[in-house]
């Protein structure tokens, strides 16, 4: 049970560094790289980014979240105590980015990927664009809780 625990573990870490590096490199690159593009190239940019961003990364956040909730259960039931509580504080740490990213970020990539494709102005881009950059570092510190958290669980006897 210890190896099982510890593979999904290890699953949810390569699954969750795929979002967090993805979302520290938003909060240190593209957020100001974005301040000296104007508002069209800003909606096209971002609008396509999103377009596939949103699409692509769903994969390695599910599986992230599954195999975490996965490992923890499993240390449950093997009795690994501090592998089980350092699960349930990955998991929470994640469903935390989920609601957070599913309240914020997402509808405003959504309104960004419809004006990219011409499906209507957007003329609110940029404050979008700065409500949604708001909660880069909240996201960012999730991610990082959850990571800290499942190398807990990885590195239990």
């Amino acid at each position: 049970m210890t190896t099982t625990f510890q593979i999904l573990a290890v699953l949810a870490v390569v699954s969750n560094a795929v979002v967090f590096g993805t979302d520290f490199f938003s909060a240190t690159v593209v957020r100001p790289a974005l301040a000296h593009v104007d508002d069209t190239t800003l909606v096209q940019v971002m609008g396509n980014v999103h377009r596939y961003g949103d699409k692509r990364l769903a994969l390695p956040g599910t599986l992230g979240l599954t195999a975490a909730l996965g490992g923890t259960v499993t240390a449950g039931i093997a009795g690994e105590t501090t592998a089980a509580v350092a699960g349930g504080v990955a998991c929470a740490a994640l469903v935390g980015w989920l609601v957070v990213f599913n309240k914020v970020p997402a509808p405003i990539n959504r309104r960004l990927t419809a004006a990219a494709s011409g499906q209507g102005a957007l003329p609110e881009a940029r404050s979008l664009q700065r409500k949604s950059d708001g909660v880069l570092g909240t996201l960012v510190s999730l991610q990082l809780v959850g990571l800290v958290a499942l190398c807990v669980m990885v590195a239990q006897p």
